[in-house]
C-alpha cells in the first residue's frame, strides 16, 4: 500500500490514480474505463490542482476527460455536457478542429492537442 501513496489522490467526492504509462488519448481513456473509472476531469480548481500534483510528480502532460465537440472551440466532458471550468493557457484553444484532446502542462493549464500523442494517463473514480 506504501508503494501507492504517492501516487493516488483523494480531491473531493474523486479518487485520482495514475499508473504513470504515456499512451494516446483512446488507449488513456480505455485503461481509465476498464478500471472502472475515467479520464481525470478537474471540475474546479482544487480538482485541478490534485491533477497537476500527479502531472508534477511524473513531469509528463497529461490528457484530461475532455475532448472538442462538433461545434468548433466548443468542448465538452466525455459524457457530452458542456465544460463548465476551464484553466486554458493564454492564447488556448487554438486548433480549430485539428485538435480535438485537452491536455494539462506541468504548470497546470491546458492545452488543445492532437489525440495521437503521448501522454500520461489519470484516471479519476
Amino acid at each position: 500500500v506504501l508503494t501507492l501513496n504517492t501516487k493516488i489522490t483523494e480531491v473531493g467526492e474523486k479518487i485520482l490514480a495514475s499508473n504513470g504509462k504515456e499512451v494516446n488519448f483512446a488507449s488513456a481513456l480505455k485503461s481509465c474505463e476498464e478500471a472502472g473509472g475515467t479520464l481525470a476531469t478537474p471540475m474546479n480548481e482544487a480538482e485541478n490542482n490534485a491533477i497537476l500534483g500527479i502531472v508534477k510528480q511524473y513531469n509528463r502532460y497529461a490528457y484530461l476527460g475532455i475532448k472538442e465537440n462538433e461545434t468548433l472551440g466548443q468542448f465538452s466532458y466525455m459524457n457530452g455536457i458542456p465544460v463548465n471550468y476551464t484553466k486554458w493557457h493564454q492564447y488556448e484553444p487554438n486548433g480549430k478542429g485539428r485538435e480535438k484532446c485537452v491536455e494539462m502542462y506541468t504548470d497546470g493549464s491546458w492545452n488543445d492537442k492532437n489525440c495521437n500523442l503521448y501522454r500520461l494517463t489519470v484516471c479519476e473514480f
